[in-house]
């Protein structure tokens, strides 16, 4: 297993290093695909992925990315109404056929996944979005790992111990620093042999707390799995499961990082 979630792991970063690095039409694509791919799997937690319920959601999904893709953002809120009318239309028509459980589960995983993932690609496109974009898997991959091996090494007491016991008090605090120290190492990185002018302080605070929020989303999508009894999402990513258990701190850390760099960068 070790081995399998190793060369996985490899070929995920090198798929991410190409994607992100050529940014524009090719990670606006490759997102707009893992967003479906992510919504499918938590659809099929309720049961929808394939019903007309969940090809609801889809629609929902591509007319947002539509309106990103337009720079259009403005009329989200119109989207979110008008998806909300189709989804309880499709409730009351097909009666009984779904459950509200469902319609809500669809409703909020347009959001949860495809909006929030989005954000990588808002991010690539800010001014200094070629270098802050990296920031989102510093903060919550990097935090992952400082983490786990803080909480190893001195972890001892519970974060939540009904729901995740082997997460430590301890390794998260460490995570949030990792992720700091991180972030002032990219930052003297980029300004020793990337020509940049980054703020260490400001890449520290961006990347701590982006760290913080990725802890939330980690837990957050297990919260998900144990209330449905699934131990992975799908298995998609061999050695790691599926979208939504590679991405779940990506997908709550990328619009922290946004919002962050925008005011700090």
């Amino acid at each position: 297993m070790f081995r399998t979630r190793l060369l996985s792991g490899i070929v995920l970063v090198i798929v991410l290093v190409a994607t992100v690095g050529l940014g524009g039409n090719v990670l606006f694509a490759v997102l707009g695909i893992i967003s479906l791919i992510g919504m499918s799997e938590l659809y099929q937690v309720v049961g929808v992925h394939n019903k007309v319920l969940g090809l609801a959601g889809y629609l929902g999904a591509a007319a947002y990315y539509a309106l990103l893709s337009a720079g259009r953002l403005e009329y989200v809120t119109m989207l979110s109404v008008l998806f909300l009318v189709l989804l309880m239309a499709v409730y009351v028509f097909t009666f009984p056929s779904f459950q509200a459980e469902q319609v809500m589960t669809v409703f909020f995983g347009l959001f949860y996944v495809a909006v929030m993932l989005s954000y990588v690609y808002q991010t690539r496109q800010l001014p200094d979005g070629g270098r802050v974009v990296w920031l989102i898997f510093l903060s919550s991959w990097g935090c992952d790992t400082c983490a786990y091996c803080v909480g190893v090494l001195f972890g001892k007491h519970k974060m939540a111990p009904k729901l995740s016991p082997k997460k430590s008090v301890e390794g998260g605090i460490g995570g949030v620093l990792g992720a700091a120290l991180l972030g002032v190492l990219f930052a003297l990185a980029m300004n020793r042999w990337g020509a940049a002018s980054a703020s260490p302080a400001y890449y520290a605070v961006i990347c701590g707390a982006g760290g913080m929020i990725s802890q939330v989303g980690d837990l957050a999508a297990s919260a998900i799995k144990r209330n449905h009894e699934i131990k992975d999402y799908g298995r998609l990513i061999p050695g790691h499961g599926g979208i939504l258990d590679r991405f779940d701190s990506v997908i709550f850390t990328a619009p922290v990082i946004y919002y962050l760099a925008a005011w700090l960068v």
